[in-house]
């Protein structure tokens, strides 16, 4: 019966990876990790696709670039089939135009291989926790492509963020769990999903990024003057 219960508490996840070295390292790095369950490793999208329709997990891990094909159609897919599974993208894609595509179309987490490759299980976990794993060249690159974006005011599209809502979408942006976010801010756990919701409602988002990068295009949002 414990055992049962041991893996009812796993993270199922699924992994995508056309480079076979590297594949074979995730895959490794998943299935030696405490708490979590490797469900399918694939390499193209096709077979991806067959994987997602059968055996859904709770964090999918993709490539951008395959070779039939996106990542982003696959996250695409994922979402619209299953919209409860977290998404992240690990690639050696940081453009700003990859990655603000992998968001809009339903990541959570975007990371470059070569900078987070030993820290997949740990993303995984934040991911599942709360967080939305983002690493540090990805941050500068979201910041760059919308310094060049017209603002639009708060009092222009009625959008308004109560102050503490605005304090957990900037830790959010940054990558912290809920866990985090109510010790930096001395909230209860258990608040932090209320306010989130909130600030989905006002926003008229699904997802953690979307609510980052809606929050960037009105104005709402500045880490890089606020937190740097």
């Amino acid at each position: 019966m414990l055992n049962t219960r041991q893996k009812r508490r796993e993270i199922r996840v699924g992994l995508v990876e056309d480079e076979p070295m590297t594949l074979a390292q995730f895959s490794r790095m998943i299935r030696e990790s405490t708490g979590l369950d490797m469900v399918f490793a694939e390499s193209n999208l096709e077979a991806a696709l067959r994987a997602l329709m059968t055996t859904p997990p709770d964090v999918l891990v993709t490539d951008i670039n395959l070779p039939d094909g996106s990542g982003i159609d696959l996250i695409h897919f994922c979402k619209e089939r299953h919209p409860k599974t977290e998404i992240i993208v690990i690639s050696v894609m940081g453009d700003a135009k990859s990655v603000v595509a992998a968001i809009e179309a339903g990541a959570t987490g975007y990371l470059l291989k070569d900078a987070y490759s030993v820290e997949l299980a740990k993303a995984i976990r934040d991911l599942v926790a709360g967080g939305s794993p983002i690493s540090a060249a990805i941050a500068r690159h979201i910041l760059h492509r919308f310094q060049g974006t017209p603002v639009v005011k708060e009092e222009e599209n009625g959008t308004s963020l109560s102050r503490r809502e605005s304090e957990v979408l900037s830790y959010i942006a940054m990558g912290y769990s809920y866990k985090d976010i109510a010790i930096r801010i001395g909230i209860s756990p258990n608040t932090v999903p209320s306010y989130i919701k909130s600030i989905y409602r006002k926003l008229e988002v699904n997802s953690r990024g979307e609510a980052v990068f809606t929050a960037m295009r009105q104005g709402l949002l500045n880490i890089k003057s606020e937190h740097e």
